[in-house]
Order: structure tokens, then C-alpha cells, then sequence
């Protein structure tokens, strides 16, 4: 299991790469493919929707077959074929399939992680083992920030695209081989996705899930590139040091995240706490938005630090569902939140679109506004919620 739950490991570093290396590739593919931010944000979103799409069947398919063929299958084909499409891609048309593969592929090997902890470990350590494993995914973060682009200006990006392709091919190859699945009760009860929709509790925690891994989806994930570019004129050197700065806060920020709910004796306002500091950083990146490029990157590094409760939102959750439910439990929550992203991708396309033309820095403002306000909304209605503790 240890080697199995290590592979996972190396899978969910790769699905944070995937969800964040286009942030340093904005030059590069503008001058070789002549795409633009625009483009990018849709290739993005595409890479949430399709992974947040495809948590329903994985759901099932966790509950039903197994975490081991699940995540092996889909990253071998999804992960590998999507990779091996980007690099060679001619134009818009090829990245974003290729990203939608490349998120179809990724959907399952975080919540096959899960699944194991919840059915293999006891409950109060949930939380701690999902902030452990989203802390060593969040690597992938730090591979997609200076790493790629310094193998973007030696080996150019086809070349790391294609070696992207083979690591998931071997990666997924292996948790085919050494994962082992839960064993299942023999009086499992039965039941369905329409169970957890029926508990109203469920839905004052869909909201904060919704929007809670948004800004650090968006921000890190794609627009941090084009704001330093276009505001300062950073370099891709420069933008791969702050996207760098970014993922080690986000990494350090999940890991503190992990035992806080037992030390506190609560997840809620562990939840409540950390996302109000994330908005509040919001609209302090707004007013301060063309001061000083490294002013921004430390306030961004300070919402990728208190953005990363994610792991505590779906540990809150975890303490309503039923034992056999926990699959489709767990993927429900995980679509609200890559779904979330998505849409916030679309939208801050369609935003950037619309404020372009005036101030350079006015685009990204009108991006981080829209992005404090859905968090405040999804606060409001998260209060309302029924805590669970460790």
C-alpha cells in the first residue's frame, strides 16, 4: 500500500503541474503559436471542467471497480495521450483538447487517495492525510513555476511536453501494478449520488466549495504570468521566480492547514478564518494592484497560503457522509471545487476581454474583484453551516 500511495503522490504532482504550467508558457506559445492570454484562460478552464465533469463516474467508479484501476486507466490514457497531444500542437484547437484530455486523466488520482484514507485510516486523521497529500501534489506547483520555464528556454516546450507524456504513461503504469484497493464490507449498504443531495446540510458547504479554490486556481494557475508581464514587464525568468514564490506558500499553507481542525477542535472556523484572510488579500492586491511587481507576488504568496483549506473543506463534508458513500462523497465535493475554477476560468477570460484596452493593470483588478466578491458570497452562506470537529 505505502508504494501504491506513493505513486498516487507522484500522479497528483502531476495533476497540480498540469493545472499551473500555463502560467509560464504565455510567451512562448504567443510566439510560437500565436495564442494569446484569452486562449489560455479557455485551454484552463477546459482542464477544470473536464476533471470536475468527470468526478461523478469516478465517484462511481471508486465505489464500484476500485481506486486502482480508476486512476491507473484514466491517467495512462487521459494524463499520457493529452501530454503527447500538447506537444505537438499547431494552434488553439490542439491545446485545448489536449487540456481536456489532460483533465479527464488527472480527475481521479487525488479522490483514489482519499478514497483510501477514508476507507483505510480512522476518521480524525482525514484531514491531516488529504493536507499531507495535497502538500506533496503542491511540488507540482513548484515544477510548473521556474522549472518549466527554464526547460522551456533550454529544451523548449514540445521536448518538456513529451517527457511530461512518458512520466504519466510510467506513472500510471505503476499504480495499475502496486495500488491495492480497500477490501468492502460484505453488507455494504447500497445507495447513490441523490443520497448526499437529499442531506441539507450538504449545501451550505457546496458554496464555499465552490469558490474556495478559485483564486489560487486562477491566480496561480494562469494570470499571474499575464499580470506581471503586461503591468511590470517581467520576464519569464522573473515570472517563473514569483509563480515559484507562489506554490511554496501554497505548500506551506496546506501543510498548516492539515492538523489545525484537531488543535482547534474545529473545522468550520478553521474553514471561516482562512478564507476571510484570502479575500481580505484580495482586495489588498486590488488597491496595491500597479505598485511593485514584488509587493504583489508577496500578497499573492499570502493567498495561496490561507486559500489552501481545501483538504479541511472536504474533511468538514467527510463527517456527514455515510461509510458508503464516501466515493461519491468525496468527488462530489471535489467537482464543486475544480468545477469552480473552471467557471471562474471562463469568466475571467470573458472579464480580461472586456477591461482590456485601458489601464494595463485594469483587466487583472476587474479579475480580482470578481474573484473577492464570489468568495464573500460564499462565505456568507458557508457561516450557516453545522461544524464538524476531529
Amino acid at each position: 500500500m505505502q508504494i501504491g500511495l506513493f505513486l498516487l503522490g507522484l500522479a497528483y504532482v502531476l495533476s497540480q503541474f498540469f493545472r499551473a504550467f500555463l502560467a509560464v508558457l504565455t510567451a512562448p506559445l504567443g510566439a510560437d503559436l500565436g495564442v494569446g492570454a484569452d486562449v489560455l484562460a479557455t485551454a484552463s478552464g477546459l482542464w477544470f471542467l473536464s476533471f470536475a465533469a468527470m468526478q461523478i463516474p469516478v465517484g462511481w467508479a471508486l465505489d464500484t471497480i476500485g481506486p486502482r484501476r480508476t486512476a491507473g486507466w484514466l491517467l495512462l490514457i487521459g494524463g499520457a495521450g493529452g501530454a503527447a497531444l500538447f506537444a505537438v500542437a499547431q494552434g488553439p484547437l490542439y491545446i485545448h483538447a489536449a487540456m481536456l484530455l489532460i483533465g479527464i486523466g488527472c480527475s481521479p488520482v487525488l479522490m483514489a487517495s482519499f478514497y483510501i484514507f477514508a476507507r483505510t485510516f480512522p476518521p480524525e486523521r482525514f484531514a491531516t492525510l488529504a493536507a499531507l497529500m495535497i502538500g506533496i501534489g503542491t511540488v507540482g506547483n513548484l515544477i510548473s513555476s521556474y522549472p518549466m520555464a527554464l526547460a522551456a528556454d533550454t529544451i523548449g516546450w514540445r521536448a518538456a511536453m513529451w517527457v511530461l507524456a512518458a512520466a504519466c504513461a510510467v506513472v500510471a503504469l505503476g499504480i495499475l501494478i502496486s495500488v491495492r484497493d480497500p477490501a468492502k464490507p460484505e453488507d455494504e449498504a447500497k445507495g447513490s449520488l441523490l443520497d448526499l443531495l437529499r442531506m441539507p446540510v450538504l449545501w451550505l458547504l457546496l458554496p464555499i466549495m465552490f469558490v474556495n479554490y478559485a483564486p489560487i486556481g486562477a491566480v496561480r494557475g494562469l494570470w499571474i504570468g499575464p499580470y506581471l508581464t503586461d503591468v511590470f514587464a517581467l520576464t519569464v525568468s522573473q515570472v517563473g521566480i514569483a509563480t515559484l514564490v507562489m506554490s511554496l506558500a501554497m505548500i506551506a499553507g496546506t501543510l498548516a492547514y492539515g492538523p489545525l481542525d484537531r488543535i482547534l477542535g474545529t473545522r468550520k472556523w478553521v474553514v471561516f478564518g482562512g478564507n476571510v484572510m484570502t479575500t481580505a488579500l484580495l482586495v489588498l492586491l486590488i488597491v496595491f494592484s500597479a505598485t511593485n511587481p514584488w509587493l504583489s507576488v508577496a500578497i499573492m504568496a499570502g493567498i495561496g497560503f490561507f486559500g489552501a483549506s481545501f483538504p479541511v473543506i472536504i474533511a468538514h463534508a467527510r463527517g456527514f457522509f455515510p461509510d458508503h458513500l464516501t466515493g461519491r462523497g468525496v468527488t462530489l465535493m471535489n467537482l464543486f471545487g475544480i468545477g469552480g475554477v473552471g467557471v471562474m476560468q471562463f469568466a475571467s477570460g470573458r472579464i480580461h476581454t472586456n477591461w482590456s484596452g485601458g489601464a494595463a493593470d485594469a483587466p487583472y483588478v476587474a479579475i480580482f474583484a470578481f474573484l473577492a466578491v464570489a468568495l464573500a458570497i460564499g462565505l456568507a452562506i458557508y457561516a450557516r453551516s453545522r461544524d464538524t470537529t476531529g
